[in-house]
């Protein structure tokens, strides 16, 4: 019984590797993504404290109104 169980989990694994990108392409992708977020840190730390306090306000207001 547990070995019919083991081949089923392992069989049906299987097709799930070949949504697995390889690590050449892999390393590509990240390499890209490291790319974006360099140029993209300059906008970030303009929106960032924007967003802290946004988010800050929000949160106030939802915990003020609850309390009510």
């Amino acid at each position: 019984m547990v070995l019919q169980l083991f081949f089923t989990l392992a069989f049906s694994a299987v097709p799930l590797t070949l949504y697995v990108p390889p690590v050449r392409s892999l390393n590509l992708f990240l390499e890209a993504v490291e790319g974006f977020l360099r140029e993209s840190r300059i906008y970030s730390n303009r929106v960032y404290p924007r967003v802290r306090v946004v988010w800050s306000r929000l949160v106030d207001c939802m915990l003020c109104s609850n309390m009510r």
